[in-house]
């Protein structure tokens, strides 16, 4: 966390996207693309475009600016290894000079290892961390041009890509490399109209737990501070209104708020690691069919809860319960003279009455039951727990499992 708690101390920023927000700025896409070469290979959404009537427009305007598109493929799900290695194979012989990702989190995490794939002639299970085997992966990359249509993972601005094997032995791994950061992210919130009420629920609560772990990560500063703070701002006055009124008068700037609450989460994410949340998320989502954004949103309260608890019983000098105070003021919108201890149970109110009025359906609806808590407890001890501002220990990760019910 940041030096002294007061001070800047050091600051190491990792490799950011060249970033284009704002309503109306996917027109620009057709001559950024072209930046990049003349081949490209577009990875989309199953639904990304396509369902607005924008696909054909898309495949114009790129012929329009001279690229040609030597090869599409719809995403549908989060990526598997089978999935990834497909397309890469598939392509690798097309001279792609560009990939163009379009879509939510697994169709642009998809794009990323298809980029990082196409020039290296191995599968992705040899790069994804934590597996047997896995080695550094030598690049280099195709560069990526990312264009998110949903509000929740930030991955047109981080370094990894999430690859998921479902089952009873399943895992959800990344493939991660500074290089492979794509190279421009276009960020359009009037791509998002149309999102029905849970996508708009899982991938706000998705964005919520990025902005919300990264600020009281063990490797927080003083960069991804003042990001995160902005984004739980935005988040705050977007994401229960979008919610609301998924179209009405106020959706457009709701909208907005959502788009840069997301691309905010992700640079937060990689550069301050994330948490608890994240962690149980990941065995959550690979032994179960439970929607990444489901996950954090049903074990969030419980998640912060437990943190609070634990610091305040084990570590009552740490910063982070000074942390979870700020983000209390913050969100639940109390006054700054409001005591610490108040303002941290505020925020796990807030954040619990979110998850209520959102809709997110507690693990139980998605086939988790009280014999599964060991096995996945069992598999969270992936990186993102390892900046959580406290160790948990398995009885108390149960204790969070057996509340998101």
């Amino acid at each position: 966390m940041s030096a002294g708690e007061g001070g800047i101390g050091q600051v190491a920023v990792g490799r950011l996207p060249r970033i284009t927000f704002g309503a109306g700025v996917a027109a620009r896409l057709p001559s950024i693309v072209a930046g990049h070469g003349r081949r490209a290979l577009l990875v989309r959404g199953t639904h990304s475009l396509a369902a607005g009537g924008r696909l054909e427009p898309l495949r114009d305007a790129l012929a329009d600016a001279g690229v040609e598109l030597a090869g599409e493929a719809a995403v549908s799900g989060e990526p598997s290894p089978a999935l990834v290695d497909g397309i890469a194979a598939a392509h690798r012989g097309d001279g792609i000079d560009v990939v163009l990702g379009i879509g939510g989190g697994s169709a642009l995490d998809t794009a990323k290892a298809v980029s990082g794939l196409l020039r290296v002639d191995a599968p992705v299970t040899d790069f994804l961390e934590g597996l047997p085997g896995a080695r550094p992966w030598p690049g280099p990359s195709v560069p990526l041009v990312a264009v998110p249509t949903t509000a929740g993972t930030g991955s047109e601005a981080t370094r990894n890509a999430v690859i998921s094997e479902r089952g009873p032995a399943g895992y959800k791994r990344s493939f991660r490399d500074e290089r492979l950061v794509p190279a421009d992210a276009v960020v359009d919130p009037d791509l998002l109209a149309g999102l029905p009420a849970d996508r708009i629920a899982e991938n706000g609560m998705d964005a919520l737990a990025q902005l919300l772990e990264s600020y009281v990560s063990l490797r927080a500063g003083a960069f991804t501070d003042a990001l995160a703070i902005a984004g739980l701002a935005a988040a705050r006055d977007g994401l229960l209104a979008w919610h609301a009124d998924p179209e009405g008068p106020g959706a457009p700037a709701a909208r907005e708020r959502m788009a840069w609450a997301a691309l905010l989460s992700g640079i937060c994410l990689a550069n301050a690691g994330l948490g608890a949340v994240h962690g149980l998320a990941s065995p959550l989502g690979a032994q179960f069919p439970v929607p990444h954004g489901a996950a954090c949103g049903a074990t969030m309260a419980p998640v912060t809860a437990a943190n609070v608890a634990a610091l305040e019983a084990r570590q009552p000098d740490s910063p982070a319960l000074r942390r979870y105070a700020v983000l209390g003021r913050l969100l639940a919108r109390l006054p700054d003279t409001t005591p610490d201890s108040a303002a941290r149970s505020a925020l796990v109110d807030t954040v619990g009455t979110w998850t209520r009025v959102l809709g997110v359906p507690g693990l139980a609806s998605w086939g988790v039951v009280e014999a599964d808590i060991p096995a996945v407890v069992a598999d969270a001890r992936g990186s993102s727990m390892r900046t959580n501002p406290i160790v948990l220990t398995d009885d108390e990760l149960a204790a969070v499992l057996a509340a998101s019910m």
